[in-house]
């Protein structure tokens, strides 16, 4: 099958297919879409691929740093339970996790403006293809694909920008000529109603297969997830609850553990592309579109310097990325995502040189994030990110049903499922799921946001939940497995720093304010 990367990128690099460049910017005519290209069903078709290698994708992907992983990753730093050893250079990652943006908005604007253009590029090229589809002639199922494609694309950057920046311009027609481009800012309730919208029709008119049976398209179920998703970052559980099942109700399904070493569920999900389990990834391709210096956070220096130089594919490993010892406290002993080798590792022998590292300072490092191949001979990463996946689609469904209707046996069920994968003493799931009837609401809803933390702690997840719920997770220092909700406002991350409203929102990037004189800063951050 072949695969939409190869597409995607070849039409990424065909501007003719799309003249729409930085939205707000400075040269307006870089802004509009040239309504030439869209005048045939393959110029449309271009457009819609080109959506899949750009836009908020990149705060999930971009890894072309050896210093600083990406956007999404450095949102973590905000909860002190990650770290990156090159946060004296990097000081977006030191100002996060000391939570101390508010003073230095201009010195963090950079990466906030690469995000806030690459989000509305994607918009701009989702409206033209929604306005000029219906005057080109094409079969109705190819009609339909493309604006359920295009519908998904443009309610996903949509939904970023307002999970990152709260309420941001908005717009549904692309621009064509160059008016009107100064637009205020729109208050989040009426852009989460074209959210909503865009992914129910996608929803309607999307394929009802696997992403990786699809071709690696957007399907039915990634519109659902990304529905589901921004139900419930508005608290509307009940819908969430509808549109999730119709998730956890496909063909999609959990890896399975073959062994509780190397054959875990969860070294397939490292190593494996295309497992049933991956609602929406981002493809990386070695030859084409490699993963960038994604394999070297495994590491840190220690490993390509000193007495280890564990590999000579890279010039650089470094620990950009990876958690402070108590947050590992937030696993039970009987927790196989803790052991060695499944999500982090402390200890490396390359099986060619029998070179041995040991991680500085006993600290895990991302044994997630290790690429054997990358590391060991090409240099290139080609293992695909996740961005949604099953595991997720039962926690959610979990949760909204408990918000909802309670502790159901079907909520209970969900959350046992993620919670027997990764019991090391055999229990199924159905043992597991009947202690958890006897939970009660809160508690209930609680543990399953503990359950997230738990599997998804390498996926750049949690500052999303700590935002939803207004609650900070407290870990334990001396306790394994325990973990106190807290208001997020007003308490203190794990290094200490206490949490202020407008940390909540990060601040809308400076040269788009002075680029743009109708638009208004977050609280708390400066305008210049």
């Amino acid at each position: 099958m072949k695969k939409i990367i190869t597409i995607a990128i070849a039409c990424a690099g065909l501007m003719h297919f799309t003249a729409c460049s930085d939205f707000l910017k400075e040269e307006p005519r870089a802004t509009l879409t040239d309504v030439a290209y869209y005048k045939t069903a393959a110029q449309l078709q271009g457009n819609v691929n080109r959506l899949y290698r750009s836009g908020a994708t990149y705060a999930y992907t971009n890894f072309g740093s050896a210093y600083v992983a990406s956007f999404q990753s450095i949102q973590e730093d905000l909860t002190g339970y990650f770290t990156n050893s090159y946060e004296g250079q990097e000081i977006i990652c030191r100002y996060s996790r000391e939570l101390t943006r508010q003073q230095y908005t201009m010195q963090i604007s950079h990466p906030l403006e690469e995000i806030w253009k690459r989000c509305y590029n994607a918009i701009n090229v989702a409206n033209g293809t929604l306005k000029h589809l219906p005057e080109v002639k094409m079969d109705e199922a190819t009609a339909n694909t493309l604006k359920g494609e295009a519908m998904f694309f443009r309610a996903f950057n949509y939904f970023y920008l307002v999970k990152t920046f709260g309420a941001v311009p908005f717009y549904t027609e692309p621009y064509e000529l160059a008016v009107n481009m100064e637009l205020p800012r729109t208050e989040t309730a009426t852009i989460y109603a074209q959210i909503e919208s865009d992914l129910k029709e996608a929803i309607r008119l999307l394929p009802a297969t696997t992403f990786s049976e699809n071709g690696h398209r957007i399907t039915r179920y990634v519109a659902a997830m990304t529905l589901t998703d921004a139900y419930m970052l508005q608290h509307k559980y009940a819908e969430a609850a509808v549109s999730v099942r119709e998730v956890v109700n496909s063909a999609h399904k959990l890896a399975v553990n073959d062994d509780l070493g190397s054959g875990s569920a969860y070294n397939k999900l490292r190593a494996q592309d295309d497992l049933a389990e991956s609602i929406y990834a981002y493809e990386f391709n070695n030859e084409i579109s490699n993963s960038g210096w994604l394999p070297t956070y495994a590491f840190d220096g220690g490993a390509t310097s000193g007495k280890s130089k564990l590999f000579g594919t890279y010039a650089i490993t470094q620990r950009i990325h990876g958690p402070i010892n108590r947050f590992l406290n937030i696993y039970e002993a009987n927790d196989l995502r803790v052991q060695p080798n499944q999500f982090f590792h402390w200890t490396y022998t390359n099986p060619s040189t029998g070179a041995v590292w040991n991680a500085a300072e006993n600290l895990a490092c991302c044994w997630y994030y290790y690429d054997e191949d990358a590391l060991l001979n090409t240099g290139r990463g080609t293992k695909d990110w996740n961005i949604y996946r099953y595991a997720e689609a039962l926690l959610d469904a979990a949760e909204c049903i408990a918000q909802t209707e309670g502790v159901t046996a079907e909520a209970a069920g969900y959350l046992a499922q993620v919670q027997a994968r990764a019991n090391m003493e055999g229990k199924t799931a159905e043992e597991i799921a009947a202690g958890l009837r006897s939970l009660d609401k809160q508690t209930f809803i609680e543990a399953c946001w503990t359950e997230r933390l738990r599997e998804m702690p390498l996926e750049f997840k949690m500052w999303d939940l700590c935002v939803r719920t207004g609650k900070f997770p407290e870990v334990s220092e001396t306790k394994r497995g325990e973990v106190r909700y807290v208001d997020l406002v007003g308490a203190k991350n794990a290094s200490g720093a206490t949490f202020k409203a407008s940390d909540l929102y990060w601040p809308i990037p400076v040269d788009e304010i002075q680029r743009n004189p109708k638009l208004t800063q977050n609280d708390g951050y400066a305008v210049k």
